[in-house]
Parts: structure tokens; C-alpha cells; sequence
């Protein structure tokens, strides 16, 4: 057995951290967004979720403001979730490990992005139609496609 498989996250894992995240910890997200932005845009292998993340921000933001509801709770858990995953220094795998130590932080990033891959297409699709979409989101959502 590889370290690879003994430290990855799997699936039943990131599952039970989204089905237990509380609204304090997607408001902690949203407080955290430029540090979370700053490890997203900086470390090589989480770049390729970084326009993403730009999605994934409006997306939790627009519906604690109670502007988008037409997301499962799951959703917007799952974000909080991986997103507090990549944060947080206690990890399976420490991210100071060269090499395999943002292994760990891109499993539970595409994990999550697998399960709610549908509600942010519908999320985007709303969000350039609505009326109230500011030049900055624009730009992050024609980005992000």
C-alpha cells in the first residue's frame, strides 16, 4: 500500500465533514476568503481550482445573503468544507511535505467539485443573467468557464 492511499482523503471522509458543517463555518470561509484566495493563487497544484474557488465564494455569499436559495444546503456545506480543508494546517497530509503535501487539499477539492459540479453550472447560468451581476463577478465567471 502507497502513502498516496494511506493519506488520501477518501470519499465517505469528505462526505461526513460537509454533512456536519455548520453556518458558522461558511461565515468563517467568507471572512477567510483572501487568505484561502492567497493559498489557492500561490501553491501550484490548487491553481487549477483557483477560478473555481472565484465561483464557489459569489456562490456561498449569495446565499447566506438569502440572493440565491436554489442550492441544497449540502452544496454550500460541501464548499465551506474543502474549503476550511485547504485552510487548515491539520491536515492528513502536512502541506509542508514536498511533493505529496497538498495531495490531500486537491482530493477533497475534486471530491467536492465532482458532487456539486451541477448546482454551480446552475449557479453560473443564474448569475449571468441576473441583473445585479457587477463587472468584477463578471469577469471571475467568464473566467471560470
Amino acid at each position: 500500500m502507497s502513502l498516496k492511499n494511506i493519506f488520501t482523503p477518501d470519499e465517505d471522509y469528505v462526505r461526513q465533514q460537509a454533512d456536519d458543517a455548520t453556518t458558522e463555518e461558511v461565515d468563517k470561509v467568507i471572512k477567510k476568503e483572501g487568505k484561502i484566495g492567497f493559498i489557492m493563487s500561490s501553491i501550484k497544484v490548487l491553481k487549477k481550482y483557483y477560478h473555481l474557488f472565484d465561483v464557489m465564494m459569489m456562490m456561498i455569499k449569495d446565499y447566506r445573503k438569502g440572493i440565491y436559495t436554489a442550492v441544497p444546503w449540502f452544496t454550500i456545506a460541501a464548499i465551506a468544507s474543502a474549503l476550511l480543508y485547504v485552510l487548515s494546517p491539520i491536515d492528513l497530509i502536512p502541506d509542508f511535505i514536498p511533493g505529496l503535501g497538498y495531495l490531500d487539499d486537491v482530493t477533497v477539492l475534486t471530491i467536492v467539485t465532482g458532487w456539486i459540479d451541477s448546482d454551480l453550472h446552475r449557479y453560473l447560468d443564474w448569475k449571468l443573467d441576473h441583473d445585479h451581476t457587477t463587472p468584477e463577478e463578471i469577469k471571475k465567471l467568464e473566467k471560470s468557464q
